[in-house]
């Protein structure tokens, strides 16, 4: 169930909005999951990482640090990840200059003090953090983690390939680090970059795409305590950015990096009119809570397929051709463009193949192109 708070909503439109991402108003609602969606770079991963190198130093809790796969915080990539806030001096003063830096150790990462004898970091006893991927969880099942109360998964949004089964597996993630406790707090951060995510789907987060900058939408779930907050993050300041300078070409799809837009790939709109004997043949795309039709079309020398928003039910859902993530055993239920040898599902590979369709917009681009990445990866 979705619940609009709109005293919430908008009181955080009306706050001052500093230089970097604060997340002082998504923690007063003390949701068990806070999803925070915003431009690149304004502070999102570093507020995070501040927090569990801050409830380590004051409680003794730790946290967790996940991504999709172990590659993205191995090697020289872990060792920088708390690197901003170590040049910020936040360690020394938090440590009383106990110790001044960290240190990434095997999926670890430690306190560590540098030795002016040795030019090395010296680490503390315990680790404060501990790294997981959620592509690599059968490895991590048996081992406990009493002591994690914080859960970052870092760049959960991605305009790639998401993993078979992902948002199961993120749980399994979270499941292997909770266990039995409800004192733990999840973090999802991620760039404007996908609109059609498939976490949005699987946690029924149905209003993500029309909210407005600066809002924090809260989610229940019938008779669960469970909330989950969802905020698309306001600008820094009217100004932007001083880093903004370098992205000012008239090229709209840089608002993703300059002003937290989402981000949309331009896609051919229909090239020419066309009337309903120019349709040869419909079919139908099913694709989270969208509905989809495409029409092939021949005018003249031109022949393409347009897709379109369909607003009413398909009349013939046992006869039509659907394109659709659902098991369905139904022989006009096709998962995907290359997974039918029907002579129809040939014909429209090829206008795909041969660039040959047209889109009513861009967002309706957008949900094919997710269409296709997630029906070639199931």
């Amino acid at each position: 169930m979705y619940s609009d708070n709109n005293k919430i909503s908008e009181s955080l439109q009306k706050k001052e909005v500093g230089d970097w991402y604060s997340y002082e108003a998504i923690d007063k609602l003390k949701c068990q999951y806070n999803m925070i969606i915003g431009e690149r770079s304004n502070g999102k991963t570093y507020g995070a990482l501040k927090k569990i190198i801050e409830n380590y130093v004051s409680r003794g809790e730790k946290g967790a640090y996940i991504r999709r796969y172990k590659e993205d915080y191995r090697g020289k990539r872990g060792d920088a990840l708390f690197e901003s806030i170590e040049k910020d001096g936040l360690i020394n003063e938090l440590t009383d200059g106990l110790y001044d830096g960290v240190k990434y150790q095997s999926g670890r990462w430690y306190l560590s003090k540098f030795d002016e004898k040795t030019q090395k970091k010296i680490i503390g006893d315990d680790p404060f953090c501990y790294g997981f991927a959620i592509s690599d969880m059968e490895h991590d099942k048996s081992t406990s983690y009493p002591d994690v109360t914080i859960i970052v998964f870092d760049e959960f949004l991605t305009r790639g390939f998401y993993l078979q089964n992902e948002f199961v597996l993120f749980m399994n993630t979270l499941s292997t680090i909770i266990r039995h406790r409800n004192n733990v707090t999840i973090y999802m951060l991620g760039n404007t970059v996908n609109k059609f995510a498939p976490y949005f789907v699987e946690m029924g987060l149905k209003h993500v795409g029309s909210m407005e900058k600066g809002q924090i939408d809260v989610y229940t779930y019938g008779s669960s305590k469970l909330r989950v907050a969802v905020e698309y993050c306001a600008s820094p300041k009217k100004e932007g950015k001083k880093s903004d300078i370098y992205f000012a070409f008239d090229n709209p799809s840089l608002q993703l990096i300059t002003g937290g837009a989402w981000e949309i790939d331009l896609y051919p709109h229909c090239p020419v009119d066309y009337e309903r004997r120019n349709i040869e043949f419909c079919f139908f795309i099913k694709f989270n809570e969208s509905l989809l039709q495409g029409e092939v079309v021949v005018v003249d020398n031109n022949s393409f397929i347009y897709i379109h928003r369909k607003s009413t039910p398909i009349k013939d859902p046992d006869e039509d051709l659907i394109f659709s993530m659902e098991w369905d055993p139904r022989p006009n239920y096709v998962r995907g463009i290359d997974k039918s040898d029907l002579k129809c599902v040939q014909i429209i590979r090829k206008y795909f193949r041969y660039d040959k369709v047209f889109y009513q917009d861009n967002e309706v681009g957008e949900e094919v192109r997710n269409f296709l990445q997630e029906s070639k990866r199931a």
